[in-house]
């Protein structure tokens, strides 16, 4: 093994060299209450942690957010309990976006993965009493993911947050941009017998009977002597998802169309740019959910003596993700030979054209209008139970940790039918289609499936996904206090254990049918934030109860080999972690040094094989892929108290983050229809970072500070997720015959069932970098009640390979003025990213970009007593478009709106 020496690790383990004794791991929660520079300094500290969770009032709460940014010794970021609540949210993800650096994505509406100084949500880590929280996919298709999907937690169940932009030894190791810590309520630091909840409604206004229920209570009891105190906590959140939008999966370019005699004489005239690129299709998307989540915590705490506690905190989650996703895309790619026409638009991209039917005595083939319907069941059940105890001796203390945390969705399941209309239609890229026969075309007798020969179609099939994680963890602190420069020394040793497993299975195949003997389930009317062609908004669509019935009833038990072997795999991750930090104040100066060393093991299961796929599995196919790496991560937090309302930051270290867990194993899922798909590596390494941070901030006034950051993030190694052609089996030889023979046809797959697919594998791209910095201001305006919050943060990630980073914002800035005054409060909250690189729509797609949004919320509330208050809040008020294309805008690959949300509550506090 060999060692290099940087700048970075020789300062830093220089700096250790100063100090006596061994360091070990610290719990990831605020350090131990130690004396730094002063008495008062440590009670402040101590007052921002427990009052922070027990404060009511905007400007009471940001306050208290303040003193715990103040008082940290590395870079960290705050948010109280009822900062939480006074914001327009429904999950914890959105109540973090007035944080100084922090973007979340949208793609449905709600934000649900969170980025810190422009990286990628996957490489940001979360803690919830510092226990990680296991997680499963809820979307057919997708793969688990590091980064924390914030939609599962209740904004109720956290009473303080904290994130750590720059990492302290002590700190669990995994995150590139910033590691959060939740905390929830503990019962010791709340009154007995204390009673809280509300109960209100969710309203989506572009959702048909969008209004749905929700409410959460909690009780918190403790005993005279305040040793002994348990708390209980119930939620339940309804809300209807509504996504509606266009959807261009592929272009190719012009000369594929060449055996249309008009494209061929276009291009033989010069009028068509063989070059040029065309949409296969244009697709009419709607995606519906009712998305349901119940929540409950417990937590028990305990002093048996007045040095001795003991905590245990446990969390269960119950989400359904039930939803249905059509989608409507006249397929030109299909049948090149019935284009009639092609419209020539700027930068080399067809814009619009005609394709025929068969409703044209002179047309070569039927078009392929596909309806493609799946119905979906998803339901994720999560479970976590954790348990501290620290003994704190004259001077020392010891404590120890262990928890466990489970996440389980058995029933990722689809059914999916594609009926097909054979009548011809005019495109237009940026407003959908229209049928030359719309009456026929609203026929459900006209949409077949596979019932006559020749008319297309497919009957579909059922599929079933189940996914599994598992997190164990156990720890030991201890820390020891000093009199000195260096005040405290803490050490100790964190294992982890994660269980990530997939198990995949398609059956089919189903009857032919029709969808008029189906069950006609009525027409769209969808797309009324776009100027849409009347094909787009209103076309034809099938019962959803009599598909799903369908697909159950008549499937005919045939597993699919393909998808068996190549979406079935299991990891396991086994992680030894030992630190030590030493903190230091003195002269002014406060912070801490430390260094982490981490070894971990990654054991990947899948099966390799070769020629096409069979079950039972072939003998010795199962195979483990095992990779070792060690990191030594040193960390340095300086912080120096200019004056007594000025302080400058200064903080440097080396940090590792892992690819998600899919990425790491031989994996496989392919969409046979289009030819895409998505794959693992199982020789990734991780990422590693040198991360730089320098601070400024002045605390001009009580509730006020402006401050600027700036960061640096030097990336040696990154992963990087793009598309290249690979030759994979079709299962469609065996259930989509005519879908598979036009495929043969078109020179895009052999009759042996091969066939070349556009398949997205993660790989390691070289170095990288981001550079940026924010500035952040917050004031109360003396006694008016009125105040502000603001924050500005530019942040540039590039590969030095070239290209942008992952979920990249450049620019994006937030601002949220507040008024609070006798009973009544107010807020607005408007937050703005520029453009950013995310992941393709469709499973192999090439990345696309995000193009710049806008989020408008505002909250209003009336206190109507101690006991009773009220609040009405709205988001997305300006019913923002989520845009994506490749490369430039003429060239889009999605276009959604998700419609306004409301929510109106009753709040009570006994």
């Amino acid at each position: 093994m060999s060692h290099r020496r940087t700048l970075l690790a020789a300062s830093i383990i220089a700096g250790l060299c100063c100090f006596t004794g061994n360091v070990l791991a610290q719990d990831a929660a605020p350090a131990p209450a130690k004396p730094q520079t002063t008495q008062e300094k440590a009670d402040a500290a101590k007052a921002a942690q427990l009052e922070g969770i027990t404060v009511t009032g905007i400007r009471a709460s940001l306050e208290k957010s303040l003193d715990t940014k103040r008082n940290a010794d590395a870079v960290v970021e705050a948010v109280t309990a009822e900062d939480i609540g006074k914001f327009p949210n429904t999950n914890v993800a959105e109540a973090m976006t007035q944080v100084p650096g922090v973007t979340i994505d949208r793609a449905f509406g709600q934000g649900d993965r969170v980025s810190i100084d422009g990286t990628d949500p996957s490489l940001n880590l979360t803690f919830l009493n510092g226990q990680p929280i296991s997680q499963t996919p809820w979307q057919y298709g997708a793969q688990p993911n590091r980064g924390f999907d914030f939609t599962m937690l209740a904004p109720e169940i956290v009473g303080r947050m904290e994130i750590y932009k720059s990492p302290e030894a002590r700190l669990p190791e995994g995150s590139l941009g910033g590691t959060i810590l939740l905390h929830t309520l503990q019962p010791l630091d709340l009154p007995a017998n204390t009673i809280r909840g509300s109960f209100g409604l969710s309203y989506n206004d572009q959702a048909s009977a969008g209004s749905r229920p929700n409410g959460s209570v909690l009780y918190s009891w403790k005993n005279a002597d305040n040793t002994f105190g348990i708390i209980g906590s119930a939620q339940h959140f309804e809300e209807k998802i509504d996504r509606q939008g266009f959807e261009i999966f592929s272009y190719s370019p012009v000369s594929k169309w060449a055996s249309s005699p008009a494209v061929a004489a276009g291009i033989a005239n010069g009028t068509l740019n063989p070059n040029d690129k065309v949409p296969d299709e244009v697709n009419s998307a709607w995606f519906q959910q009712k998305r349901k989540r119940d929540s409950a915590t417990l937590g028990i705490q305990l002093r048996p003596t007045s040095n001795w506690d003991i905590d245990f905190n446990s969390l269960f989650v119950r989400e359904n993700f039930d939803n249905w996703n059509q989608s409507l895309y006249p397929f030109t790619g299909a049948t090149p030979g019935n284009v009639t026409s092609f419209t020539p638009g700027p930068n080399g991209v067809i814009t619009g054209g005609h394709v025929c039917g068969n409703d044209s005595a002179n047309c070569p083939d039927i078009a392929q209008n596909t309806f493609d319907s799946n119905i979906r069941k998803s339901v994720v059940r999560t479970s976590a139970f954790d348990l501290k105890t620290t003994y704190r001796g004259e001077g020392w203390s010891l404590g120890g940790a262990a928890g466990y945390s489970k996440a389980v969705n058995n029933s990722i399941s689809q059914a999916v039918m594609e009926p097909v209309y054979a009548g011809g239609y005019t495109w237009d890229i940026n407003r959908g289609f229209a049928f030359d026969n719309p009456s026929a075309a609203r026929n459900p007798a006209n949409w077949h499936m596979g019932d006559v020969p020749g008319l297309g179609g497919w009957p579909g099939n059922y599929g079933n996904y189940s996914a599994k994680a598992r997190d164990t963890y156990a720890q030991l602190d201890f820390t020891k206090d000093f009199d000195t420069f260096v005040n405290q020394v803490l050490v100790g040793y964190r294992f982890n254990r994660h269980e990530e497993g997939m198990q995949a299975h398609v059956y089919g195949g189903n009857a032919p049918t029709n969808m008029a003997a189906l069950g006609f389930g009525g027409y769209t009317d969808t797309l009324g934030a776009f100027d849409s062609l009347p094909g787009s908004a209103s076309h034809v669509m099938p019962d959803k109860d009599a598909q799903y019935a369908w697909v159950r009833a008549t499937n005919g038990g045939n597993e699919d080999a393909g998808t068996y072997l190549n979406g079935t795999y299991k990891l396991v991750e086994k992680t030894n972690a030992a630190y030590a930090q030493a903190n230091f104040a003195g002269g002014g100066f406060h912070g801490n040094v430390g260094i982490r060393y981490v070894h971990t093991v990654t054991d990947g299961s899948g099966f390799n094989y070769s020629g096409a796929p069979v079950l039972p599995a072939p003998a010795g196919s199962w195979q483990t892929s095992s990779t070792t790496q060690k990191n030594w991560l040193p960390s340095l937090n300086v912080a120096y108290d200019l004056t007594e309302d000025v302080i400058l930051r200064f903080a440097a270290a080396k940090v590792i983050a892992r690819p998600p867990y899919n990425m790491q194993v031989n994996n496989l899922f392919l969409n046979d229809s289009v030819l895409t798909g998505s794959g693992g590596n199982p020789n990734l390494n991780p990422y590693k970072s040198k991360n730089f941070s320098l601070a400024g901030e002045w605390y001009f006034a009580p509730q006020s500070y402006l401050a600027l950051t700036g960061f640096y993030k030097k990336i040696d190694n990154y992963t990087f997720v793009d598309s290249a052609p690979e030759r994979q089996f079709n299962s469609g030889i065996f259930n989509d015959k005519e879908t598979f023979a036009r495929q043969v046809a078109q020179g895009l797959c052999t009759p042996d069932g091969f066939c070349t697919y556009s398949i997205s594998r993660p790989r390691d791209t070289g170095s990288g970098k981001v550079r940026g910095g924010s500035l952040s201001y917050q004031q109360s305006f003396w006694d008016t009640g009125f105040g502000v919050t603001a924050s500005y943060t530019y942040a540039k990630g590039t590969l030095d390979s070239g290209g942008a980073l992952p979920y990249n914002s450049k620019n994006s800035y937030s601002i949220s003025p507040y008024y609070e005054m006798g009973p009544f409060s107010a807020r607005i909250s408007y937050n703005w990213r520029s453009a950013y690189l995310s992941g393709g729509y469709i499973s192999g797609a090439p990345p696309a970009t995000t193009d710049a949004y806008a989020d408008l919320g505002a909250t209003l509330g009336y206190k109507l007593n101690d006991a009773i208050s009220f609040t009405l809040s709205g988001m997305n008020l300006t019913n923002e478009t989520y845009f994506q294309y490749l490369q430039t805008k003429d060239l889009p690959v999605a276009k959604y709106t998700t419609g306004r949300r409301y929510m109106a509550a009753v709040h009570f506090a006994l």
